[in-house]
């Protein structure tokens, strides 16, 4: 008889949760905008970091022309 059988690993395995799950969405983009843009994907280039890569430069240039409050 084997006792006392317990196992090192943590009891929740897998990939480690890297965002907010108030920060994941879903979003829907007009006919053709993803085909146009896996046309230009880089070999091997996951969608979600293209995709997270233009949402970060849209932020900047939008925050670099904001007026500054008073």
């Amino acid at each position: 008889m084997t006792a006392g059988l317990a196992s090192d690993t943590p009891r929740r395995m897998g990939r480690k949760q890297i965002n907010d799950p108030d920060e994941a969405m879903t979003a829907r983009f007009a006919a053709g905008t993803l085909a146009r843009i896996k046309a230009v994907l880089m070999p091997k280039e996951p969608l979600a970091a293209f995709l997270r890569s233009a949402v970060e430069r849209e932020l900047k240039r939008r925050e670099r022309i904001k007026p500054k409050p008073d």
